[in-house]
């Protein structure tokens, strides 16, 4: 298998695992969400060891079309992980006894999630 077709395989695969992240931070699901972050951690290893791909190294369509992808949906569930730990925290300090969380204008109260 060259590097190109190599890199495509993990590309698919590493838009495949982020896919299925989101489904499990939709879920609350942390068996899923540790092991996507392991299957992530995986494929990027073997990313890495694939070689060099330094800037002679060209990149064909679909690989630059894979590698958007998974930019985008890593940064979309990023995000989703910031705000569900902004939840958390935000909960956990108003059982602390620190009810200035929820006052309008401030930041926490900005992320804060609704409950279900």
């Amino acid at each position: 298998m060259t590097a190109s077709e190599d890199l495509r395989d993990n590309l698919r695969q590493m838009v495949a695992v982020l896919q299925a992240e989101r489904q499990a931070l939709a879920g609350l699901d942390l068996d899923a969400i540790l092991g996507c972050a392991n299957d992530k951690r995986a494929l990027c290893g073997r990313i890495d060891a694939a070689g060099p791909f330094g800037s002679d190294f060209a990149l064909d369509e679909e690989c630059r079309g894979l590698l958007d992808a998974a930019k985008r949906i890593n940064e979309v569930n990023r995000q989703v992980r910031n705000l569900l730990a902004a939840n958390v925290a935000a909960r956990l300090e108003v059982l602390a006894g620190s009810p200035a969380l929820y006052r309008p204008g401030t930041a926490a109260h900005a992320y804060r999630m609704p409950t279900s």
